[in-house]
């Protein structure tokens, strides 16, 4: 020990120095290249495979390419897949999202899965209980919700496609499993129910990383309604590790907006915040008849996805960890999509080049 103090005395101070430049200049580095292995670059892809499978032909520059490899060539690092208990008409069976986890897996992304808790769609205006669960008290519907929640995610990990992070009920802002968990009005169900969903993650983990858990309202410029929503979740206890919003202009505000919002949120409650829904229209739908924020052409619709971007980045503490794109890859909202009508692939696809080449 002390004939390492005397080579320590010894040695020059500028090569102290320089040696303590290196050692921060390569810290720096792991801190950059880990924000960049975690920051998620995301699609939700949960209509690619249906159209693949039904013929559809994804191309870039003419030339047809699998859809999945489109993103991955452009920097994209995750993908987000809905799950319906059981549709009737939509493809988003428990088989199929499987299948399509298991082609992201594959190419190393990553992996959200997005909990419906509905034979269909789930959102802000409807949280239908599954025609399964329907008549059950609310003791029976929290062990529904577990025992279902636990069973597919088991399914997902046997199959080798277990997710990364788990969305435990789709934009529930006003609850879900209507009536049961409807909020305002019942919120010791609500809250009891999203429990269930996250101890059912919990308790298929076995012997894998636990995914990390995300709660999803559609708030993403509205900063009092994120904010009471928040207080009052947290109330519970419920123990979570990512606000997730959706932010949808024509709907939910200005970019301003959302940047306060998200700010806020993240001062406000220590957690990583993802917008993971955005899109903006290729060709005129939303602002046909007032003032658009960006022009409805495949360049506006680029110059929305870098800005929604770099605001995210700018969150402070570097708690903005991503973005999600809301259905780039399906034919029938076409509008929002990456993709003209001939399947080509559209300058937005180009947002993250910058990002992630090297």
């Amino acid at each position: 020990m002390d004939n390492d103090i005397k080579v320590f005395r010894k040695t020059s101070p500028h090569v102290i120095l320089k040696q303590l430049g290196i050692t921060v200049f390569l810290f720096l580095i792991l801190c950059i290249e880990s924000r960049a292995q975690n920051y998620a670059v995301g699609a939700d892809l949960s209509f690619m495979k249906q159209a693949e499978d039904n013929g559809f032909a994804f191309k870039e520059n003419g030339h047809i390419k699998p859809c999945l490899q489109i993103f991955k060539d452009h920097g994209y690092n995750w993908i987000r897949l809905r799950l319906f208990h059981t549709p009737k008409e939509l493809p988003n069976t428990l088989e199929y999202t499987i299948a399509a986890a298991k082609q992201a897996k594959a190419l190393d992304f990553r992996f959200l899965l997005d909990y419906h808790y509905s034979d269909t769609w789930a959102d802000p205006k409807k949280q239908f209980i599954p025609k399964a669960w329907e008549g059950k008290s609310h003791a029976e519907l929290v062990k529904a919700v577990f025992e279902y929640t636990q069973a597919t995610m088991i399914a997902f990990r046997d199959s080798g496609a277990f997710p990364d992070m788990v969305e435990v009920g789709n934009e529930i802002i006003n609850g879900m499993l209507w009536p049961d968990g409807k909020l305002p009005e019942n919120w010791n169900n609500f809250a009891e129910l999203v429990q269930a969903g996250i101890n059912g993650v919990y308790a298929s983990c076995g012997n894998n990383p636990c995914p990390k858990i995300m709660i999803h309202i559609d708030k993403g410029a509205n900063k009092n309604a994120t904010k009471y929503f928040f207080d009052k979740l947290n109330s519970y206890g419920i123990r979570y590790d990512v606000i997730g919003q959706s932010y949808y202009p024509w709907w939910h505000g200005s970019l301003l907006d959302l940047r306060e919002c998200l700010n806020f949120t993240a001062n406000e409650y220590k957690k990583d915040v993802i917008v993971v829904e955005a899109a903006y229209n290729w060709t005129p739908k939303e602002y046909i008849n007032k003032n658009a924020p960006f022009p409805e052409s495949p360049e506006g619709q680029k110059e929305f996805w870098e800005e929604v971007n770099r605001i995210v980045l700018g969150v402070p503490d570097n708690r903005g960890v991503g973005v999600f794109w809301w259905e780039p890859a399906v034919l029938r909202r076409g509008t929002r999509s990456f993709f003209d009508e001939k399947g080509n692939v559209l300058p937005v696809i180009n947002v993250f080049d910058r990002f992630t080449r090297r």
